[in-house]
């Protein structure tokens, strides 16, 4: 017989069987950039073309996000374990995010990762609640494919963390 305990578990690990791809949104606030590692972006619109990102609540980059903001969402490729590494970390509100990284910063824009598999240049849109994250819709407003080969996946263990 099941109990509670093994529906839960038996719950996070289904949970974390949906596929993600891996992320790097890069984002300026005034004279200051950052970046953090995301794994919930979508696709979520093709006229107008628009991306979803679930930031969870709290992080100080979610105030960055405000309406009309632009960003990056520079997508990983497979073997960059590198960037991973570094993005994986978390950074404070003013620590540099990008020593030892080779950046470009589109019209004064957050930078785009020349390392990546390709990057997106979004605009928030608008952000809504969505349990312990927001969501925010960004309108892709150019786009690039910078290396050729594989976008990055991942699969976490549990659909209850990280």
């Amino acid at each position: 017989m099941s109990t509670d305990a093994d529906s839960a578990k038996s719950l996070a690990a289904a949970l974390g069987r949906i596929p993600s791809g891996l992320f790097v949104l890069t984002v300026r606030n005034g004279k200051h950039d950052t970046g953090m590692l995301a794994s919930w972006v979508q696709q979520c619109s093709f006229e107008p073309p628009q991306v979803s990102v679930a930031v969870r609540k709290g992080r100080y980059l979610l105030d960055w996000l405000a309406e009309g903001t632009a960003f990056i969402v520079n997508v990983l490729a497979e073997g960059q374990k590198n960037l991973l590494a570094h993005f994986g970390k978390g950074f404070e509100p003013h620590e540099p995010a990008f020593e030892g990284l080779e950046v470009r910063h589109a019209r004064g824009q957050a930078p785009v990762l020349l390392e990546a598999h390709a990057a997106l240049m979004c605009e928030v849109v608008t952000r809504f609640d969505a349990g312990d994250h927001m969501l925010v819709i960004g309108r892709v407003t150019a786009g690039e494919v910078l290396h050729e080969g594989k976008p990055a996946t991942h699969v976490r263990r549990s659909g209850t963390h990280y």
